[in-house]
């Protein structure tokens, strides 16, 4: 169930991706003085996700006009915490921006759910004003800005599904076995704070290198050190968990949760599955892809 197909629909409107990531696996393997986690992860970029599109504007009395317009079809969203407003004016700030933007946020995914949305949402914003901007900042400019707004930030920027580390911000790109992602969202969201300050979260976790990677069998086996601590804390995402166990032995937690998956060879069976699911729940069925369709797209419209 990926997205439609994303084109440009006139010379000032366009429509770009923000595709949903999974933690393939997910362990900590310490604590930095500031408080923040040391981390490793596979993150796998999926075809699916949120949407942004946008316009630039211009004051045909002045050839300028800065303003920034922040809608999304989930209203609550419209706020100037959200991280796309953030991203915008931040870029528009740091480059002395004259011109504005008229940005609509298509929201697919879940809220809170560990699929990395809002982190997407604020690197698309990044990666696509840079282009319509005409500002010219580096892949690696726009990390680093990116970082300021995120951990995972900098990951979508570089749109590549790869072993991450750090605080995530050391990224090595990598490829696994093509396969196709059942997530399910129960109703709930999880607080990530209290997860990681909870003192039974294990933050000690022997390091593993690339090489062990292929003793972990990507995608389709993993593990995430969270898990049992939202599962304790929260009936539905373990009563949801064991639910899909009960179909795939090996689904698990993505990030701090609430979101849940299994994996699959093919298409069909993974959508058998998801026909069975609670309709209360969120669902959605992705291929896992190698790298971020958003520039692509940007080096499309360059062409």
């Amino acid at each position: 169930m990926s997205n439609s197909a994303l084109s440009q629909s006139d010379l000032s409107k366009t429509i770009f991706p923000c595709p949903a990531k999974l933690n393939l696996f997910l362990q900590f393997i310490g604590q930095r003085e500031d408080g923040y986690h040391l981390l490793q992860s596979y993150f796998q970029l999926l075809d699916f996700g949120d949407e942004l599109e946008i316009e630039i504007t211009q004051n045909p009395n002045s050839n300028s006009s800065s303003e920034i317009n922040f809608t999304c079809n989930q209203s609550e969203l419209e706020s100037n915490s959200n991280l796309v407003i953030k991203a915008a004016k931040l870029l528009q700030e740091k480059q002395k921006i004259q011109l504005g933007a008229n940005i609509h946020l298509i929201k697919n995914l879940p809220v809170g759910g560990g699929v990395g949305g809002g982190s997407s949402d604020c690197a698309t914003a990044l990666v696509a004003l840079n282009h319509l901007w005409s500002i010219g900042l580096s892949i690696d400019e726009l990390a680093q800005l990116g970082e300021s707004l995120g951990a995972d930030v900098p990951f979508f920027i570089r749109g590549r599904s790869a072993f991450v580390e750090g605080i995530g911000e050391i990224i090595t790109p990598m490829e696994v076995k093509s396969a196709y992602f059942l997530v399910i969202q129960p109703n709930c969201t999880i607080s990530t704070n209290e997860i990681f300050s909870n003192p039974l979260l294990t933050r000690n976790s022997k390091a593993i290198t690339i090489r062990d990677l292929e003793t972990l069998r990507l995608p389709f086996e993993g593990f995430n050190r969270m898990q049992n601590i939202v599962c304790e804390s929260s009936p539905l995402v373990s009563d949801a968990l064991k639910w899909l166990k009960s179909h795939n032995k090996n689904a698990r937690m993505t990030g701090s949760g609430s979101s849940l998956f299994a994996v699959f060879d093919n298409q069909e069976e993974a959508g058998k599955i998801a026909s069975l699911s609670d309709p209360s729940w969120l669902t959605f069925v992705a291929r896992g892809i190698a790298s971020s369709p958003l520039h692509a797209i940007v080096k499309d419209m360059i062409l």
